[in-house]
């Protein structure tokens, strides 16, 4: 998370949709830069709300703009699972080795998840407080361009970005049982990415 004070602006960090990048980018002019631990740094509303919201409006004013990109749901999951197999990971009980994406995704679509499938949800993360406190502006993260330039135009900077994170490239494909199952199974998911406008303009 990425806060820039004279700017008005919170920039939310959603797992797995390139935010480590533009910290790198941006992080040493943020007044507020959180990069650990992860449950800090990938803070969602709810947390933003409880724990960040109240010193903010103190200090910094009310009119803040909260940001966060949200990535399509098959993307998002896929590049989890290639996360959960680099090797740092081998040996850890949630990592994905021996799993398919396709049982990943079954996996994540269930009651209880097992530990590989256990990620989070998108939707969740930024859903809004129950006191109103909500993201006022989504990007999608297939359309960087757009926050790009959003970015560069609020700061008033140029701003160059460094591919950071980068999970194992591999080609992933869902059957579409699946496929149908999870669309059926986190409708929430896709309803958020499909309410996104494919271009944003600041």
């Amino acid at each position: 998370m990425m806060v820039f004070g004279k700017a008005k602006l919170v920039f939310l960090s959603v797992p797995k949709t390139g935010t480590t990048a533009w910290e790198k980018a941006l992080g040493p002019s943020a007044d507020i830069l959180v990069n650990d631990p992860p449950d800090l740094k990938h803070a969602p509303v709810f947390r933003y709300n409880r724990f960040f919201r109240p010193m903010l409006e103190k200090f910094v004013g009310e009119d803040l703009e909260i940001i966060a990109v949200i990535r399509e749901p098959v993307s998002w999951l896929g590049s989890w699972y290639r996360y959960r197999r680099r090797p740092f990971m081998e040996g850890r009980p949630n990592n994905t080795y021996d799993v398919s994406f396709d049982d990943f995704v079954e996996g994540y679509c269930r009651g209880e998840q097992p530990g590989y499938a256990n990620v989070g949800s998108q939707a969740k993360f930024v859903e809004p407080a129950g006191n109103g406190t909500a993201v006022t502006r989504l990007f999608r993260y297939e359309d960087q361009a757009s926050l790009h330039m959003f970015l560069e135009d609020r700061l008033n900077r140029e701003i160059t970005l460094t591919r950071e994170n980068v999970s194992p490239e591999m080609t992933l494909s869902l059957s579409p049982e699946m496929e149908a199952k999870l669309r059926r199974k986190c409708a929430a998911e896709f309803a958020l990415y499909n309410s996104l406008q494919p271009t944003s303009t600041p």
